[in-house]
């Protein structure tokens, strides 16, 4: 019970992604494509959203669900980062998804997601695996 808090904030983000087509794969391959704005519009705001939030969260002392407070530590730069940027784009371009809305085109009824789902976690697990042989 102390999780449905998780649950209904899940599905909503899978209903938003949902409603404004970030999970459907034409418009990601417009993107890639460069004939439509829609998602690089999407995205823009969502940067902008984030920026804004981490500005509040940072002046404001917020605290998280748990009532833990949230810290930002600092990040170094490193050619991982870059190096994993072109993987995952590379990733999402042939795939037409990325891992936020994996779940949500599985329960829209595109059944191939369940395939990227495991070939995500396969993913997630070869990263954990290797993780002290790259670059950080």
């Amino acid at each position: 019970m102390k999780n449905l808090k998780y649950l209904v904030l899940g599905v909503l983000f899978g209903l938003i992604l949902t409603k404004s087509e970030v999970i459907s794969w034409w418009r990601i391959q417009e993107m890639f494509r460069f004939q439509s704005f829609h998602l690089y519009g999407i995205i823009g705001s969502a940067i902008l959203v984030g920026m804004l939030s981490l500005q509040l969260i940072k002046r404001n002392h917020v605290k998280s669900l748990n009532g833990e407070t949230i810290t930002l530590a600092d990040k170094k730069y490193n050619h991982g980062t870059w190096i994993g940027g072109i993987i995952f784009g590379l990733g999402w371009a042939l795939t037409g998804a990325c891992p936020g809305p994996l779940f949500a085109q599985l329960g829209s009824g595109v059944a191939s997601a369940a395939v990227l789902i495991l070939a995500a976690l396969a993913g997630t697990w070869t990263y954990s695996a290797l993780r002290e042989k790259l670059p950080h």
